[in-house]
């Protein structure tokens, strides 16, 4: 029978971190799986994986640990730049464990993603691990999370990720308040978040209730420029240890795992990459029959030597058609299968008489495969951005309620662009990142950008959205003519035979990024009476929409 303790590590510099224990049934020793979060132990991450007791039962000691300043933990909050020196101690605490055989995993996704690379330190050996093999894992699975902050936490395109970064910031701040007894501070947030009022209230709940947080911070920092941006290190020796990397493509941090992938390759590892279709926090029915395999493979197995894998090594790679819910494994470092690899030479070119943002079935998208840029494309658009009712943005990996979603009523709208493909005569398999190249220029010193690639049914009621992205541009400095390139988030789905395929452009998705004013100052919440009409003219000549492969070889 499984039974659960508290145990505490007692740091270096003095707070004294508390962790939950589930053991197994007899006597062990057993191997150690890790988690650290700023949740609450008892959580555990139910909401995406399965309760600890569950991994006990399959003969690993589990340790989830409050994270210094959460839940039952000492010491002050301070975000991931607490936590080198904290996980490597906790590292090496959990493998002297009653019970333990010495051997640690570490799994956990988002926050407890980035806690298991943060625990290498760096070469001093005071920071972290330094050269001490012992405060590295013997395997680990980060999942949904990545290095950069700005690139991977906060933002894409030079524009804040503003709903979903007000709310984790929120939620964090409402922690605090629980600790500190503050009941007032924490149902003013929970009030906010329910009632959706946060995304123009949440700054000022920020302001007061959590004004040194590593959420509001980032809000108040430059998307645009990496200066004064954090990105984190992970030592080539843990990118080098038996990974298993989990994605979703409707996660906000799926290009951080694909940045993780490239860098454990560069540094000589052969990490599993698994993506599902999956969002956040619904990974429709989990991946913990996998991480129970990863982790016996590496932990309750013989003991593997510590040399890097042989140079031919390939880890495995598993991607989820969006759209049937098919599993392929990939085998090629390119990424790409046959199948992937010919569609990854697709493009298109747009196409429109003038009218594409007042009849969605205007504008065209042309086969452009063999075109190089600059070269198709044709016609002139004009939208209209009006801040007192800007484009909604819905969906995908930046809304709220993320994942697929019916659009049609949006692309009606006037202040929309569309430009769509002739019927498919047979289905498409689309794997990779899709990149919009567009000569484009504004009345006002900066202005949006935001895409939506959807497939539209026969009779063109339905147009389902599959990705988006979104790019700031002009910040600071009047905008002139020129090419503006916009990358949306990678996808895996199969487009039937019949369907076409529609590019939506608008100058806004609210509340996904913040309303621009249009003045060249940072946006920074929805709109005001300040805020600027946008005038943006879409010069087609030369544009290209290309399908660029999702991970590269080395």
């Amino acid at each position: 029978m499984v039974w659960a303790r508290d145990a505490t590590l007692q740091l270096a510099d003095g707070p004294r971190l508390v962790s939950r224990l589930w053991h197994p049934d007899g006597g062990g020793p057993w191997p150690v799986l890790v988690m650290r979060q700023p949740y609450g132990r008892t959580i555990a991450s139910t909401v995406t994986y399965a309760h600890p007791s569950w991994y006990a039962g399959h003969g690993f000691l589990v340790v989830v640990q409050d994270v210094r300043g959460r839940g039952l933990s000492d010491g002050r909050f301070d975000g991931f730049t607490q936590e080198a020196s904290d996980g490597a101690a906790t590292i090496r605490w959990a493998r002297a464990l009653e019970g333990s055989n010495g051997r640690v995993g570490t799994y956990g996704f988002s926050y407890q993603g980035l806690t298991q690379l943060l625990n290498s330190g760096g070469g001093d050996g005071l920071a972290g691990g330094g050269d001490d093999a012992t405060a590295l894992p013997d395997c680990l699975a980060p999942a949904m999370c990545g290095l950069d902050e700005r690139l991977h936490w906060a933002s894409e395109g030079g524009a804040h990720w503003w709903a979903l970064g007000l709310g984790w910031a929120l939620q964090l701040a409402a922690e605090g308040c629980r600790r500190r007894g503050d009941e007032a501070g924490w149902w003013e947030i929970r009030r906010s978040l329910r009632r959706g009022r946060f995304t123009d209230e949440g700054l000022a709940l920020l302001e007061r209730h959590d004004p040194a947080g590593m959420g509001l911070r980032w809000l108040r920092q430059d998307p645009s420029r990496p200066e004064g941006w954090t990105v984190h290190t992970a030592a080539p020796a843990l990118l080098r240890r038996p990974m298993l990397l989990i994605g979703g493509w409707h996660d906000p941090h799926l290009n951080g795992v694909l940045d993780l992938w490239g860098r454990a390759r560069a540094a000589g590892g052969s990490p599993d990459l698994v993506i599902g279709a999956w969002s956040h926090l619904d990974w429709d029915g989990g991946l913990d029959t996998t991480l129970l395999a990863f982790f016996r493979r590496h932990l309750q197995g013989p003991v593997q030597p510590p040399s890097p894998p042989p140079a031919s090594a390939e880890g495995a790679i598993r991607l989820q058609c969006c759209a049937t819910g098919a599993w392929r494994t990939l085998n090629v470092p390119g990424g790409n299968d046959p199948q992937a690899g010919a569609a990854a030479a697709i493009g298109w070119s747009l196409h429109s008489g003038g009218l594409a943002a007042i009849r969605s079935d205007e504008g065209e998208l042309r086969p452009a495969s063999a075109s190089p840029l600059g070269a198709g494309g044709g016609g002139v658009v004009v939208l209209v951005h009006d801040p007192w009712r800007p484009v909604p943005g819905r969906g995908g990996h930046l809304g709220t309620e993320p994942g697929p979603v019916e659009r049609a009523d949006l692309d009606r709208r006037a202040d929309v662009a569309c430009f769509t493909t002739a019927t498919l005569e047979q289905a498409l398999w689309l794997l990779g990142t899709f990149r919009l190249h567009l000569r484009v220029s504004a009345d006002q010193p900066s202005f949006d950008l935001c895409a939506a690639l959807s497939e539209v049914s026969p009779d063109g009621r339905s147009v389902r959205q599959l990705t988006t992205g979104v790019a700031r541009f002009g910040t600071g400095a009047v905008v002139g003519d020129g090419y503006r390139s916009l990358a949306l988030q990678p996808l895996a789905s199969l487009v039937g035979a019949g369907q076409r395929l529609r590019l939506s452009v608008a100058a806004a998705a609210w509340p996904l990024i913040a309303v621009n004013p249009g003045d060249g100052s940072l946006p920074a919440g929805g709109s005001s009476s300040a805020h600027r009409v946008i005038s943006l003219t879409l010069d087609l000549k030369g544009s290209q929409l290309g399908l660029e492969p999702l991970i590269r070889a080395n």
